[in-house]
């Protein structure tokens, strides 16, 4: 091992250990699906923090630097942070090699293998042990409910279907997301549960643990929540409603209702806003619009209908007052189980900054993201299913207003220009990562920029 006064436990590592991982981390970092750069090559890598969390174990806060590149709303961020666990031991175990990230050449940890430590049971089962005694490890505070006693030993397992964060499942009775892409503040994933969880709100699993860092700057790094383990996502179930022939309307006038209930905690929960936002929230989505259509071409020849349903925002009636919502609500954010639904993930939309995502917004935002989700799941099947989506945005919308008191399908402008901003974004996204995907927000775009309807 290098020197022991190098690697005290809960102490800040002090030497520069970028000469044994910088190399290895700029080649592994590109290939993880959490990476939030990978249309922007890694000009720099540079360590915020290091600590030792438990013997043969380091978090590691680092930073990319990338060359910018255009982005709705204005350029992208030059550098993100991220959050690792690093294993580090003479050998690797066979059982360990998805986890390898390879060997360090020089530096203090010269001759040493590293690796993903989440795969590691032995690392997972200690960080729940942090999480279940509270305490410090260095600029690390972990923090949890006092009236929930977490069991010790359960068995760890890393979640395979990993995108913007990592999840770890423990006995199938909670589960840990660890959230990769780190920004200043309280994230929205630990402070909107929590809230809700004080209103009573038993749509969204409350969070039991959590930890968070101090230094370079306050920050969430990890929220425990229970598991539930019998569920099954909205877009699983809707694929196979659609797989089989079943009608889907039920579960779609259940899920307005749950989302519903959930808009109507949040609104006790946080601030209101006010109705006087529609200009200034329609600029902001005609600059969306121009930056997404200068990086995708496909958009130009739609860009003048488009504006057309920004600039009816101004003069629609403006609906319900702004309030703090999901942020990225879909089908994949919602589970159910038995017979209820419940809300998770409410991180909001990840490319956005952590303030924007805690502001007050309208509600209408979540029920285009829901809308436009239906659409997504009936284009994956040919044919594609038109009156199948159609049914489930009536069914919802219907549930949505039997419990909140007012009918997004008498907003029409509101919601068209909400549905509008989504469907861009999603023609961003899926141009820079999933391009085999790009005709089905396409087609949302020819029917919004035409029709309207």
């Amino acid at each position: 091992m290098p020197k022991t006064a190098f690697l005290r436990p809960g102490r800040p590592v002090v030497d520069d250990p970028m000469a044994s991982f910088g190399g290895l981390l700029r080649e592994w970092l590109p290939r993880q699906r959490w990476f939030a750069g990978k249309d922007r090559p890694v000009t720099d890598l540079g360590l915020l923090s290091m600590t030792e969390v438990f013997p043969g174990c380091l978090h590691l806060l680092v930073q990319t630097g990338h060359a910018p590149v255009p982005s709705p709303g204005g350029g992208t961020p030059a550098g993100d942070c991220y959050q690792l666990l690093l294993g580090v031991r003479q050998h690797l175990s066979p059982r360990l090699g998805r986890a390898l990230i390879g060997r360090a050449e020089q530096g203090p940890f010269a001759g040493m293998t590293v690796y993903d430590a989440l795969h590691d049971p032995r690392s997972a089962q200690l960080l729940l042990e942090r999480l279940r005694h509270p305490g410090s490890a260095g600029p690390l505070r972990f923090e949890r409910d006092p009236s929930v006693v977490v069991p010790a030993g359960l068995p760890p397992r890393l979640l395979d279907a990993e995108q913007s964060n990592s999840s770890l499942v423990y006995g199938d009775e909670y589960i840990l997301k660890l959230f990769r892409r780190v920004q200043p503040g309280i994230n929205p994933d630990l402070e909107v549960p929590g809230a809700l969880a004080g209103q009573g709100c038993r749509r969204v699993p409350a969070p039991v643990a959590w930890f968070r860092t101090t230094y370079p700057q306050e920050a969430t790094l990890g929220v425990l929540q229970p598991y539930l383990r019998d569920a099954s996502d909205g877009w699983a179930l809707a694929l196979r409603a659609l797989a089989t022939g079943d009608d889907f309307t039920a579960q779609a006038l259940q899920l307005g209702r749950a989302t519903a209930d959930v808009h109507l905690a949040l609104a006790s929960a946080f601030p209101t806003g006010t109705h006087d936002e529609s200009a200034r929230t329609a600029a902001a989505m005609a600059e969306r619009l121009d930056s997404a259509a200068r990086c995708v071409p496909a958009l130009k020849p739609f860009v003048p209908g488009l504006l057309g349903a920004f600039g009816a925002l101004v003069a629609c009636d403006p609906g319900p007052p702004a309030q703090r919502v999901h942020g990225d609500l879909h089908l994949g954010q919602v589970l159910r189980a038995g017979r209820e639904w419940f809300v998770i993930d409410f991180e909001g939309e990840p490319s956005k900054p952590l303030s924007e995502r805690r502001t007050a917004q309208s509600p209408v935002r979540d029920i285009a993201g829901m809308l436009r989700s239906f659409d997504y799941a009936a284009r994956q099947r040919r044919p594609w299913r038109p009156e199948w989506a159609r049914r489930c945005r009536e069914a919802f919308c219907a549930g949505y207003a039997s419990r909140a008191g007012w009918d997004p399908r008498k907003k029409h402008g509101l919601l068209r220009a909400y549905e509008t901003d989504r469907a861009v974004y999603e023609v961003l996204y899926e141009a820079r990562h999933r391009p085999d995907w790009l005709p089905v927000p396409m087609a949302a775009i020819e029917r919004l920029a035409v029709r309207g309807d």
